[in-house]
């Protein structure tokens, strides 16, 4: 029996001093394993924030600083209240044509611009769309003074903005101006950009700052809607309301902005649609919504509204008048002719032949 107990003893110690052994090597793997994982993770994540934000790749400072020629003024396109917008042409890889692009600078000392470029980042990250702005490229990094830079860059759109319906302050539009199908057609393209927003994106999202300078004309004259610095994300599978996150400060731009922004009350896809309103009327009169001089003190809609009643031809765009009035001309002038042509006698065979004769 005592044998059988040491017996019995000395194989359950043996079992016992595996475990011991094997759990000690067991856990200094499982801790190994879990310093690699964390290390792993780590470097991951410094990747990420190295080369993408907000689901957008990122671009160095000095890349911009090169596309730019160092931000020169000679390569100023614009000033905002958030930011400046410069001209550049990235160089491409060996083999690949350079991209001219738009670079929007933030100015990160003014109040919530920071707070813009996240909206804009967030707005855009998941859209497409043939007449939305799209962000090629972003830079989130320091100056050369250390100082915080941000950046987003844009495709570069070569006829500027809708602001070519006031030439006063506009160099394309001295070259020429928007005839009337232009103008539809732009106003049709911003209208798309806005249902894609609305009802087919994967969340709505509203714009906040629908205006004449943030919509863009490409080369082919086809409008992009862009600016998202103060567009609203709504929540999936709500109403098409949210409250704002600053309802005491207005949304938007004064003369396009919804009058209810002004008091303060939710955001909603219809502010969009009124300031889409301003704009048609805007593109048709080419009067500012913000200048009622001109106007005896009377807002953009006010002033069509009561127009309309007796003297709508007033109120349109007198260059856009005088083209009509120029093809009605011609039109005329083409209907005469055709008229004068069938009135004009045709001589039969026998007179010709006796005309001949004689």
């Amino acid at each position: 029996m005592s044998c059988t107990s040491s017996t019995t003893k000395e194989k359950t110690k043996i079992p016992c001093d595996s475990y011991r052994y094997f759990s000690c090597d067991s856990t200094s793997h499982t801790t190994l394993a879990w310093q690699t994982f964390i290390w792993r993770k780590k470097t991951k994540t410094n990747i990420t924030s190295t080369h993408s934000m907000q689901g957008h790749l990122l671009i160095t400072y000095s890349q911009l600083q090169r596309a730019t020629n160092d931000f020169s003024e000679e390569n100023l396109l614009g000033s905002g209240s958030f930011g400046l917008v410069y001209k550049g042409e990235l160089n491409a890889q060996e083999g690949e044509i350079s991209t001219l692009v738009s670079v929007k600078v933030l100015k990160l000392q003014t109040p919530k611009a920071l707070k813009t470029f996240t909206a804009e980042c967030e707005a855009l990250r998941n859209m497409r769309h043939r007449n939305l702005v799209k962000i090629i490229t972003i830079c989130s990094s320091i100056d050369t003074t250390g100082k915080d830079f941000k950046a987003l860059v844009y495709d570069f759109m070569p006829n500027g903005s809708l602001n070519w319906l006031h030439p006063e302050n506009n160099s394309l539009a001295e070259q020429r101006c928007l005839n009337l199908i232009e103008r539809v057609t732009i106003l049709l393209d911003v209208a798309c950009s806005l249902d894609h927003l609305h009802c087919h994106g994967p969340k709505p999202v509203v714009h906040c700052d629908l205006k004449a300078s943030n919509v863009l004309l490409d080369a082919d004259m086809v409008a992009h809607v862009g600016d998202f610095g103060l567009a609203k994300v709504l929540a999936q599978d709500s109403s098409l309301l949210q409250q704002s996150s600053s309802s005491i400060r207005l949304r938007g731009t004064i003369g396009y902005a919804a009058p209810e922004y002004g008091a303060g009350n939710m955001v909603s896809t219809h502010g969009d649609i009124y300031s889409y309103g301003i704009l048609v009327l805007e593109t048709i009169t080419g009067n500012r919504p913000t200048d009622s001089r001109s106007r005896q003190g009377l807002n953009l809609r006010e002033y069509v509204d009561v127009a309309l009643h007796n003297r709508a031809s007033d109120v349109v765009d007198t260059r856009l008048s005088a083209e009509l009035e120029n093809e009605l001309h011609n039109i005329g002038d083409s209907s005469c002719q055709r008229k004068t042509n069938q009135n004009v006698p045709t001589h039969t065979s026998g007179s010709s032949s006796s005309y001949a004769a004689a």
